[in-house]
């Protein structure tokens, strides 16, 4: 087993079609079996470019778990741990609150594409190694012509597989059924930043990361800030590959793996916590269970990126239509608790840029649309009944026994600087006490 300072636990890697590593899968069924336990805590990470930072995540948010334990509010519970390992990524400009910071000195001339970076996208998107050097070739010369900006949009769009408007595509592409059925809205299944005039797009996300007027506008100039929205072009869109294949994870890997669990280990009470993508990762698990697998007991959602209209039976703006998660919730044996910040710049300003879908003629940037609205920004929405709680009265309890509940981290989930803010900042023992609290693995305590 890998050491995370919390035993048993067990690592489950699963590759970008949702398979699973049997080695792993069958040594947690079978320690989880023998061992007796009738708890085990699942935690999917978000963002990350390599195993051993994934396993530093979560030997962090672990970290607390003992002592919380060990206070006296605790159960008769035997627990024990799983860390979700799958190929994601994130572009290495984005630092880490309590992580070392391995980013390189920055020349302050303009955007530029980082040796770390370049590693993490081909290390997750494999042969793609010609196309992402003429990415960062364009990205250093930052070259006037507007052909060169339209050649770095088509090389993003290739990355991410993505066709070009007016290809003939069909539904059988599982990229596209998987955007099909997300509740974003928006027929062609794709976001506008991958579809619209490239200048276009790189002029709204310039203008979310190097607004007009600020001193690093003046630093970079006006080609340099139109090229800075390029890159956020590529990191937005290859974040968009992520989420999609977070769902596929979670519905075809995670889910029907829990089901085998449940199966071998009946009574066991499964706990799930993801971060980010992550948070779409464990969700779509509960899509993927079997119809006989009752073994969730509670989901945790820590800033979530995705739809805040996942689990709406009908879409406010669209009566007709339901959230991808629509009614899920219903199957999870306790609360679902939804985690979310006003610092998480990630999920409050990009996530609603990046997500406004092809066709939509009403938002200019995507921002104030409640349509393009994450779960980390501002709860679950839509759904009858979701109670809305501060991150103190949570953990003074009691949450709701089954259901949603929104809980404002802001006091903890506050540090970071642009352009994620504090979207990954979530090691600390009050959320780590949610967690035990929303699974009854200890009892509510205002201290």
């Amino acid at each position: 087993m890998t050491d995370v300072g919390v035993e048993p636990y067990w690592e489950l890697m699963f590759d970008a079609e949702g398979d699973v590593d049997p080695g792993g899968r069958d040594a947690l069924i079978r320690g989880v079996v023998d061992r007796g336990l009738t708890d085990l805590v699942v935690f999917a990470h978000g963002w990350n470019n390599s195993r051993s930072l994934a396993t530093g995540l979560y030997r962090r948010f672990f970290a607390p778990f003992p002592a919380v334990l060990a206070e006296g509010g605790g159960t008769a519970a035997r627990l024990g741990y799983g860390g979700v390992i799958w190929p994601s990524m994130r572009f290495t400009d984005e630092p880490v609150p309590d992580f070392p910071d391995l980013r390189p000195a920055l020349s302050g001339d303009g955007p530029a594409l980082e040796p770390g970076t370049l590693e993490a996208l081909a290390a997750v998107f494999p042969g793609s190694e010609a196309l992402l050097d003429r990415l960062a070739e364009l990205i250093e010369r930052r070259p006037a012509d507007p052909a060169r900006l339209e050649e770095f949009a088509s090389l993003v769009r290739r990355l991410v597989g993505v066709p070009r408007p007016g290809a003939a595509t069909g539904t059988e592409d599982p990229a596209l059924v998987l955007h099909d059925v997300d509740p974003e809205p928006g027929a062609s299944g794709a976001p506008a930043m991958l579809t619209e005039s490239p200048r276009a797009v790189c002029e709204r996300f310039a203008e979310a990361v190097v607004p007009a007027g600020s001193a690093r506008a003046e630093l970079f100039g006006s080609l340099g800030r139109l090229w800075s929205g390029a890159l956020e072009l590529l990191r937005q869109g290859s974040y968009w590959e992520m989420k999609r294949r977070a769902g596929q994870v979670g519905q075809q890997g995670l889910g029907p793996l829990l089901g085998e669990l449940a199966e071998a280990s009946p009574g066991l009470r499964v706990h799930l916590v993801g971060h980010s993508f992550g948070g779409r990762l464990v969700a779509f698990a509960v899509r993927g269970l079997p119809e006989r697998a009752q073994c969730v007991h509670s989901l945790v959602l820590l800033q979530g990126a995705f739809s805040h209209y996942s689990f709406a039976p009908r879409l406010p703006f669209a009566q007709d239509r339901s959230g991808a998660l629509k009614d899920l919730h219903r199957r999870v044996a306790g609360p679902v608790v939804c985690c979310h910040s006003r610092h998480d710049l990630a999920l409050s300003v990009l996530y609603p840029l990046a997500s406004r879908m092809s066709g939509d003629t009403q938002s200019v940037l995507g921002l104030g649309d409640a349509r393009w609205g994450a779960m980390g920004h501002d709860g679950v929405q839509a759904v009858t009944g979701t109670g809305t709680l501060e991150l103190g009265q949570a953990l003074a309890g009691p949450l709701p026994e089954t259901g949603c509940v929104n809980v404002d981290v802001a006091a903890v989930v506050r540090r970071g600087g642009p352009p994620s803010g504090a979207h990954s900042d979530i090691c600390h023992g009050e959320l780590a006490r949610l967690v035990l609290v929303a699974g009854r693995l200890v009892r509510p305590s205002a201290g």
